[in-house]
């Protein structure tokens, strides 16, 4: 499976990070058309083009498209307590534009897995059977999920992460590069699972778990992360 939906639409990228990035190489393996970038900041600096695409102008330059003629690709990254993803998607949603699901050549996504509205499955990411990935969520790359689990709305399970079975990850929650969360735990919506942390048991909403190494906690502060 390499694309879901959205198959005759061309494509227009909102972001220009280093998600949206991998997202043009998912795109481009899938072989879809791209119109172009939406992105404010390049917009503002009158970049003409990025990744080799036209920046077609700032979020509203989307307004000018019929929604029945371009489907729209979520850019934009997810880190803890960001909502600039989530926001993006409701608004564009509300519009009535499309966000197609996608899924990278390399990835495994079981014919029984339920996907939604935007989400995206990156390269070599493991999606396994009876699973559903709710609207606009990122299963990015490398990461597992295992039988009969299901990821909230606007989740970002980080590369390398691995989801068992039977797991539930509530809305806007982000588990951490090569996090582990065990067998039959919930996690609550918008918890946040850092980087290489087991989780054995439920998590609350809004609940953060983090490594104890001073290391680690003064890396998160120093990229801003809280």
């Amino acid at each position: 499976m390499t694309r879901v939906d959205g198959e005759s639409l061309p494509v227009i990228v909102l972001g220009a990070g280093g998600h949206a990035r991998v997202l043009i190489d998912l795109l481009t393996e899938c072989r879809v058309p791209i119109l172009g970038v939406c992105d404010p900041v390049l917009a503002s600096s009158q970049t003409a083009k990025w990744q080799g695409l036209s920046v077609l102008g700032a979020d509203d330059i989307v307004d000018e498209f019929d929604v029945n003629e371009v489907a729209l690709a979520n850019g934009v990254g997810f880190l803890p307590q960001s909502l600039s993803r989530r926001n993006l998607f409701c608004a564009m949603k509300a519009k009535g534009f499309h966000f197609p699901e996608w899924v990278h050549p390399t990835a495994f996504v079981s014919r029984s897995t339920e996907l939604h509205s935007g989400a995206q499955i990156m390269a070599g990411a493991t999606v396994q059977v009876g699973s559903v990935i709710h609207e606009n969520a990122i299963i990015n790359t490398g990461a597992s999920i295992d039988h009969e689990s299901t990821v909230g709305p606007h989740v970002h399970v980080a590369p390398g992460a691995t989801i068992c079975g039977n797991v539930t990850i509530g809305e806007g929650a982000f588990i951490g590069a090569g996090a582990t969360v065990t067998q039959g735990v919930s996690v609550g919506a918008r918890s946040v699972i850092g980087a290489g942390v087991t989780l054995r048991h439920d998590a609350e909403p809004d609940s953060t778990y983090r490594l104890a190494s001073t290391h680690y906690q003064s890396n998160i502060r120093r990229r801003g992360l809280e």
